[in-house]
């Protein structure tokens, strides 16, 4: 209890000052809020569509044989040319993925940012600084989990990712999930659910749950960037690393 209450004072000092923001919400009232929608979560999730991975005969920019990738570099050799969006002709860098190839945790963010961009590695910025410290929080390392991106090309401005968008470049986001084997995916805010889950939720109804994508554990928090933004969600998001780090314990105590 003690070393638990440490690390969430140590948490909210490391990114959010002196100050000790305090909310009260209700377990329960959440839980009653997402039953409705959980209803439907399991049965869409299993519908053959969302397991599909198109396969882009009409490709140009890309080497068609991406879908038999053996391995993360072979797929990144293969669409980090990808020109199939508009956002290839204003990106700098295609932002693959970065991290354990291996990984137990793999961590999906909305699309890269500029830091991003300009580096070529997802969550370099403010917001991947964040992140770090997030995990460090939990005792888990950036280098012991896998992080990408629902996107891989910045939206100008930092806007958020067309649908049209996330349909051309999603299904690199699946091949790379099939090539990890990840047991838990931790997706960093509603872009990230949305695309994942093919509903439209709000962030009040489906965080704090432990939820099944493609029978892989999905947890789903603030994106940090967001939360740099709104430090009085950082309560909520100290209960999901909590939940991310119990889960991932129970996996490697089995």
């Amino acid at each position: 209890m003690l070393v638990d209450l440490k690390n969430w004072l140590i948490f909210q000092k490391d990114i959010y000052g002196e100050e000790i923001y305090i909310e009260n919400f209700s377990k329960e009232l959440i839980l009653n809020k997402l039953e409705e929608k959980s209803k439907n979560i399991e049965n869409i999730i299993k519908e053959e569509k969302i397991y599909k991975i198109e396969f882009k005969k009409s490709a140009k920019s890309v080497n068609l044989q991406w879908y038999n990738s053996k391995s993360l570099d072979d797929l990144n050799n293969c669409i980090k040319s990808c020109m199939e969006c508009g956002l290839g002709k204003t990106r700098k860098n295609f932002v693959f993925g970065v991290g354990n190839p291996n990984a137990d945790i793999l961590i999906i963010g909305e699309a890269p940012g500029a830091d991003e961009d300009e580096q070529g590695e997802p969550f370099v910025g403010r917001a991947g600084q964040l992140l770090n410290k997030m995990l460090e929080a939990i005792d888990i390392k950036r280098s012991d989990v896998y992080i990408a991106n629902i996107i891989k090309c910045r939206p100008p401005n930092n806007r958020r990712p067309t649908n049209e968008e996330i349909n051309e470049c999603e299904p690199y986001l699946h091949k790379q999930i099939e090539l990890i084997k990840p047991k838990i995916i931790l997706a960093l805010g509603l872009t990230a659910v949305n695309s994942l889950l093919k509903m439209e939720f709000k962030m009040s109804d489906i965080r704090g749950n432990l939820l099944d994508y493609r029978g892989i554990k999905l947890i789903i928090t603030y994106h940090p960037a967001a939360l740099l933004r709104n430090p009085a969600w950082k309560r909520a998001a100290w209960e999901d690393l909590k939940l991310l780090k119990e889960t991932y314990s129970n996996f490697i105590n089995k």
